[in-house]
């Protein structure tokens, strides 16, 4: 997953944001503790990273392991300084009625994806005991693939995702951030379901909030499908051209305790596209004609972060934090471990689409 970066005639190496569907994730969401020995351990770790990840994927070279890094606003003035992302801001809550996209703390992410639970589990546990003197947990979410690529309210989650040259041009960044070329943006949100209430609705009425048929997953007909209906909010046309994003949510939940979830998280070359996805459902398009599933489903936490370049991490010192913007070239085996994710994009299993359905 090669973009160009001008600034350089070496191309910076994306992280795999764009690596195929697994059947495991974890979201791990931690807050930086303050002070500057806090501050070093974290721009240490960014350099070590990739050994790290290549240490535990070595255990099972079958199991599809990977691991995005983002960082929130907050995060990257204090981490790295200038230059900065140019659309990196803290997430806009959004408040309309009862509905509330709700912001909350947040300043880095990692999002780890296998085969297996027990890899995820795992990396998860090295990451925490290399850095975390230096964090606090905000939020921890361990995510699984449902029946046939479901999710928990029984519709098929993300089915028309790019894929291929789509995928790359739909989430990294290029020409116009050009010091950050192949970077992107990730929002990511956790929503709880009401499934009695959700379950008691007849399925063509939830066919109609979703905007699919729930057994076969065909998109509704433009002529019966509601303007509220949930695609329909979640489709984004600009000069007449359809904005893709690229989402890999995953169901969650706890039985013994009546959670059933949904973590969403979406990556996009700007994160304008998925704020616009959300104004749309929370507040309607037009005003008032909102996203019928938020009468089912509840936003529980809400956070935007810039996922830099591969290259961009190979290159922070814990001694230099403006090393990394100015210094693109790629580590042999980042270069490698990139390569291997740029050549599934085009797997049949990646699904999604820009509505996070």
């Amino acid at each position: 997953m090669n973009a160009p970066n001008p600034a350089s005639s070496v191309p910076a190496v994306a992280q795999p944001v764009a690596a195929p569907l697994t059947r495991a994730a974890i979201f791990l969401i931690l807050k930086m503790n303050p002070g500057p020995e806090h501050l070093e351990s974290i721009r240490k770790f960014c350099g070590d990273l990739s050994a790290v990840i290549r240490a535990v994927e070595f255990r099972d070279l079958e199991g599809g392991l990977s691991c995005i890094l983002g960082f929130g606003a907050d995060a990257w003035g204090q981490l790295f300084g200038l230059p900065r992302p140019a659309e990196l801001h803290s997430f806009r809550e959004i408040r309309a009625g009862a509905r509330h996209a709700v912001s909350t703390p947040g300043d880095l992410l990692f999002h780890i994806r296998a085969k297996r639970m027990d890899l995820c589990f795992e990396l998860a546990t090295q990451i925490m005991a290399r850095i975390g003197g230096a964090v606090s947990p905000v939020d921890e979410v361990h995510g699984f693939r449902y029946f046939d690529d479901r999710d928990l309210l029984g519709f098929v989650d993300g089915t028309e995702n790019p894929r291929g040259d789509e995928a790359m041009n739909a989430v990294l960044i290029g020409d116009e951030d050009p010091v950050f070329a192949s970077g992107s943006y990730v929002i990511v949100q956790k929503y709880v379901h009401d499934l009695d209430a959700w379950n008691k609705l007849p399925t063509e009425v939830q066919e109609r909030i979703i905007g699919r048929k729930k057994l076969s997953d065909i998109e509704l007909d433009d002529s019966v499908k509601p303007t509220s209906a949930h695609s329909a909010l979640t489709t984004i046309v600009e000069n007449g051209e359809e904005k893709k994003i690229l989402r890999d949510n995953m169901p969650f939940g706890r039985a013994g305790h009546g959670e059933f979830g949904t973590y969403f998280i979406g990556y996009s070359r700007s994160p304008r596209t998925i704020e616009q996805m959300l104004e749309n459902m929370f507040i309607g398009r037009p005003a008032g004609n909102y996203d019928r599933l938020l009468d089912f489903s509840r936003a529980l936490t809400g956070n935007l972060f810039f996922v830099p370049s591969a290259s961009f991490l190979d290159a922070v010192s814990a001694g230099d934090p403006t090393n990394a913007a100015s210094s693109p070239e790629p580590a042999e085996s980042t270069k490698s471990s990139v390569a291997k994710s740029d050549s599934s994009l085009t797997i049949g299993s990646l699904k999604g689409d820009l509505s996070h359905e």
